[in-house]
């Protein structure tokens, strides 16, 4: 034999074993090993379907396959490799086997399967966890533009939709067999529905979802401000209009081209002109007062064309394919790759050093993988199959991430900070503009806290509910509006008692702090509003969320009363006229509505944030509750709320004619928030609170479907439950926190009959603000 043979190399792909419900188990095994023993794994599906045609398109499986050898099967598939992502191995399998390359922003996630048959006398076991993937083009995609991988793909063809769950459902012995009656007939059914749905009936219930909002037109007095203001006001509202740029980035990757498509689209119809403006409400494709159930598909969304993603074909332009986005909102929004789960992003965060630790965990952050990366720079780079266990996720901060957005904010900023005669607004607006480039918002959000200016101005990163893995991520968001001097004078109370109601709040003295700041508390008028403040609108925020300013610093209050008071006149008095029985509704009134609201705020800044744990470790809540942490916080503070007027009522700092009103007032807001949808921090936690309180006698139903407040018992019912929320965030006890939760942040059949009641009259859920002075301002400025 000749000695310059040369040996074949054979490269082993190793699969991860995962636990029959899908979870990793830290193991991998190879791949022929994986099927000989029958183990869990994870593979991907990506279906191409044509539009124009309603087609799918499938693969002849080549005949060295040791599965299905000569069938026709999907698109493309493969198994994911050990330490690789779903998402880049579908990008990858489509490259490879079928010679398509495209971006991220072309695979919609349909749904997980799990796939499981026996072959090849008994010898091939699949137990396969299944992400399927579609990319929606618009025609079918020329067969000579296919480059087709030998060893895999000996054919391709298109075959219509329903042609091919007939073959399927008759077990046709050409085909890869899919149960089209069970989890895979989600494939057809989707698209089904989604290419037959009834333009009419999608109107009226656009129409219907819409009118769900009052629009408002919420003005204010610019009397006050100096000719100073008055020119820095222009380069402020300019600023904050591109928060919602940012904004819209970072609810998903494909939202801008989403929301321009729409926008172009919108005057072409009565449907798209409905599109656009119930988009522009919730500045995404899923509707926040509806679970965030989506209310658009793939199907209308932006197409793009793609002229080189496959080798060329005379006479053929390229791909032209919808930017896709998934029907289920995902829970890490864009802020972590999309198919990053919990225990990828803990393994790897705790392989990094304490600093770096923090920047993840951080709220001016995002989480990008490297083999993403990669493969957008080089889309013909395939993966090295192997065992290598090295982390594929990487830190990329917001200066970075936003850096096109943020330097002509922070330009605009600099520009309305040299104008504005304030110094302290100077000092804000200067600090902010260094932070939008810097990363480091600590002193301008110390800055923020320390404004004395009749021009109030919260502009950046703050609120972290988009992030609903962990709750880590801050969105961009800004409030441009005018100070309300005798208002804010008004409350100076609440801020001075900050310190006493820590001192006495209902929970073990080892859950209080012993040095608490008073909030400084602002009351204004608002004008302007952008960034992450889609859906319901806020009455009032308390920021900072930072633990290291709250812990040093305390926080700060702005509420804004002009929306208050819109919210009150439309919405809280006729949820009264309906929902509250006759006796009490006397006792709504917008005195105590717009009191508990700053109380509520106020709450924020007391009770557990930086804690100690069991074990003696230093956290905070927000990190130890991670996803459930905003519901329970917002429950916290409107129950701790209450509770805090009463003591100071019993203080003699408020009148005693506030007790009844306040409890009334709460019970009516209840079915307001919880019309947010239990998807909504807010409205989670407004549910737990009312099931809370009508368990225990509190509030009662009525035969006439009415409501009322108990006054004998609704004392008692607060305090217990205010002590239980901050025993668990003083813990840390995320177990306790997932269990009050579940049994009491739902709709029970009480809440039902009022909501139900609430739909039949058609009372708006929130309002829709109009800016009459800020829309000016920007036309001026185009």
């Amino acid at each position: 034999m000749a000695d310059h043979m040369k040996e074949k190399v054979v490269t082993v792909e190793y699969l991860d074993v995962l636990t029959a419900t899908g979870e990793k188990t830290g193991i991998s095994k190879p791949r022929g090993d994986i099927h000989r023993d029958g183990d869990y794994h994870r593979a991907v599906h990506v279906w191409i379907f044509a539009e124009s045609t309603q087609e799918l398109l499938l693969q002849l499986r080549a005949e060295c396959k040791d599965s299905w050898p000569g069938f026709w099967d999907i698109s493309s598939a493969g198994h994911i490799s050990a330490g690789d992502s779903s998402l880049v191995t579908a990008r990858r399998e489509l490259q490879e086997e079928l010679g398509i390359t495209l971006p991220k922003d072309a695979f919609e996630l349909l749904f997980n399967f799990l796939e499981q048959w026996v072959t090849n006398a008994g010898k091939f076991i699949n137990n396969e966890f299944c992400d399927v993937y579609l990319v929606t083009t618009k025609d079918p995609i020329p067969l000579e533009a296919f480059t087709l991988q030998e060893s895999e793909v000996s054919d391709v063809k298109y075959i219509p939709l329903e042609e091919y769950r007939s073959l399927l459902a008759k077990k046709d012995s050409k085909y890869v067999p899919y149960y089209v009656n069970g989890q895979y007939g989600q494939l057809f059914d989707i698209l089904s529905k989604r290419y037959n749905q009834n333009a009419d009936e999608r109107v009226l219930n656009l129409q219907k979802q819409l009118n769900r909002y009052a629009p408002v037109s919420l003005d204010a007095e610019l009397a006050g401000l100096s000719d100073a203001d008055k020119e820095a006001l222009t380069s402020i509202v300019k600023a904050a209009k591109i928060m919602d740029q940012i904004a819209l980035l970072q609810a998903w990757y494909s939202n801008p081209s989403l929301r321009d498509w729409l926008e172009l689209h919108a005057d072409e119809s009565q449907f798209d002109k409905l599109k656009w403006m119930y988009y522009i409400v919730n500045g995404t494709p899923w509707s926040s007062l509806d679970e965030n159930e989506a209310f658009l598909t793939t199907a209308d969304s932006a197409i793009k064309l793609l002229p080189q993603a496959t080798k060329p074909v005379t006479g053929w332009n390229g791909i032209e394919y919808r930017t896709a986005f998934p029907v289920v909102k995902p829970p890490g929004a864009n802020f972590y790759p999309p198919d990053m789960d919990k225990l990828e992003f803990e393994l790897w965060k705790n392989s990094l050093p304490e600093d770096k630790q923090k920047e993840a965990t951080g709220f001016f952050t995002v989480i990008k993988r490297e083999s993403e990366r990669i493969l957008d720079e080089s889309p013909s780079q395939t993966s090295q199959i192997g065992t290598s266990d090295a982390h594929d996720l990487y830190i990329v901060p917001y200066s970075e991430e936003y850096n096109t957005f943020l330097t002509k904010a922070s330009d605009l900023l600099r520009k309305a900070g040299d104008l504005t005669d304030s110094a302290s607004l100077k000092k804000l607006l200067h600090s902010k503009a260094d932070a939008f480039l810097s990363n480091e918002y600590y002193d301008s959000d110390i800055a923020w806290m320390d404004l004395d200016s009749k021009l109030d101005i919260t502009i950046g990163p703050y609120e972290t509910y988009e992030d609903s893995i962990f709750g880590y991520k801050a969105t961009f968001e800004a409030f441009v509006a005018v100070r309300d001097d005798e208002a804010t004078a008004q409350l100076k109370l609440f801020g001075d008692q900050l310190q006493v109601l820590e001192k006495n709040l209902p929970v073990d003295s080892v859950y209080k702090s012993e040095d608490v700041t008073a909030a400084p508390i602002r009351v204004v008028q608002l004008i302007y509003n952008s960034g992450d403040v889609k859906g319901p609108q806020t009455v009032a925020f308390n920021l900072p969320n930072d633990e290291r300013i709250v812990k040093d610093r305390g926080t700060s209050m702005v509420m804004l009363k002009n929306v208050s008071e819109a919210k009150f006149k439309l919405i809280l008095e006729p949820i009264a006229q309906a929902c509250i029985s006759e006796e009490q509704r006397k006792y709504v009134d917008f005195d105590s509505f717009f009191t508990h609201t700053v109380c509520h705020e106020c709450c924020h800044g007391i009770g557990p944030h930086t804690i100690t744990l069991p074990n003696g470790q230093q956290s905070t809540v927000r990190l130890e509750l991670q996803d459930l942490h905003s519901a329970l916080e917002e429950a916290k503070a409107d129950i701790v709320g209450l509770w805090a007027l009463r003591f100071l009522v019993n203080k003699n700092l408020l009148p005693d004619t506030l007790i009844k009103s306040m409890y009334v007032s709460f019970l009516a807001g209840c079915f307001r928030s919880v019309r947010f949808g239990l998807e909504e921090a807010h409205g989670k936690g407004q549910a737990l609170q009312f099931n809370y309180l009508f368990e225990k006698g509190a509030f009662l139903l009525h035969t006439d479907g009415t409501f009322s407040v108990d006054f004998d018992k609704v004392e008692d019912a607060v305090e217990s439950l205010s002590r239980e929320i901050l025993t668990i965030q003083g813990k840390g006890d995320k177990e306790a926190a997932k269990t009050l939760l579940t049994k009491h942040a739902v709709i029970t059949p009480p809440l039902k009959s009022a909501l139900d009641k609430l739909e039949t009259i058609k009372v708006p859920v929130d309002i829709l603000p109009e800016f009459p002075i800020a829309d000016e301002i920007l036309r001026k400025s185009i």
